[in-house]
């Protein structure tokens, strides 16, 4: 089966180049038809169209196209993740209010991370106090998001660090796409209460392995007024797993004395 996608420049070479780079195939391995040569236009700038191609994929040119998307993808969460991030609590900064530089530090640092992984994506914000929330609207949101979320994790980390990384204070930011991260919220507060629930019911640990330290803090905050269970990070990196222990039942209490 073959599909066909459309291509533009200020000529063909241009065009051709546009989408061997999307496509990360060479100009050999391109087949395509000119659909228009483009016009110059008067002075090159009134009236200039641009050329245009029409690029025809196999299945495995698509394949080969996904898999490079995927490994660019891969690339920004092994740079954001791939070495230990923990703070300790007494170390962290200060949090501080937004301020117009960080708003437009961080909206065009995740609009370049966007316009990598998608096209027609575009960044908008929202502050309150120490917190900027920069959302991505448009685009695919799904490879956006990436795999149990971690394209996303690696955005709003980056994001954060390339914002906070000249300050000693630390303003909060948080990335979401089309509501996901709330959504995600209320499905690890289920997990949470699930789990839980598990762990008193059998008296053994209940483990949810390879979360991101935020998903962990949502965790933690779900059962922290649970008088039967106590939560706990365990392991290395930055997606580690969160162990629900239950608590241990005073030994004495609820034992009848034998009666002689």
């Amino acid at each position: 089966m073959t599909q066909t996608q459309e291509f533009s420049g200020k000529n063909v070479d241009v065009a051709i180049q546009n989408a061997c780079s999307k496509l990360s195939l060479s100009a050999d391995d391109l087949k395509y038809d000119v659909i228009s040569e483009g016009t110059s236009g008067i002075f090159g700038i009134v009236g200039r169209k641009d050329a245009r191609i029409k690029v025809d994929l196999s299945a495995d040119d698509i394949d080969e196209a996904a898999r490079a998307q995927s490994e660019g993808i891969q690339s920004i969460v092994d740079e954001a993740f791939g070495k230990e991030t923990r703070v300790k609590s007494h170390e962290r900064p200060e949090a501080v209010d937004v301020t117009q530089e960080s708003i437009d530090l961080g909206t065009e640092a995740l609009q370049k991370m966007a316009d990598l992984i998608t096209d027609d994506a575009s960044v908008s914000h929202e502050t309150k106090s120490d917190r900027l929330t920069l959302t991505i609207e448009g685009g695919n949101a799904g490879i956006l998001i990436g795999r149990k979320g971690q394209t996303l994790d690696a955005m709003q980390f980056l994001t954060d660090k390339i914002i906070n990384r000249k300050s000693d204070a630390r303003v909060r930011v948080r990335v979401d796409i089309e509501g996901y991260m709330e959504t995600r919220k209320e499905n690890l507060q289920h997990l949470a209460y699930k789990m839980a629930d598990k762990a008193k019911k059998t008296g053994r640990p209940a483990t949810i392995n390879q979360m991101s330290a935020q998903d962990r803090r949502i965790v933690h905050l779900a059962l922290k007024d649970d008088n039967k269970v106590r939560t706990q990070s365990m392991g290395d990196g930055y997606y580690r797993r969160l162990v629900i222990f239950p608590k241990k039942k005073n030994s004495f209490r609820g034992k009848k004395q034998s009666k002689r």
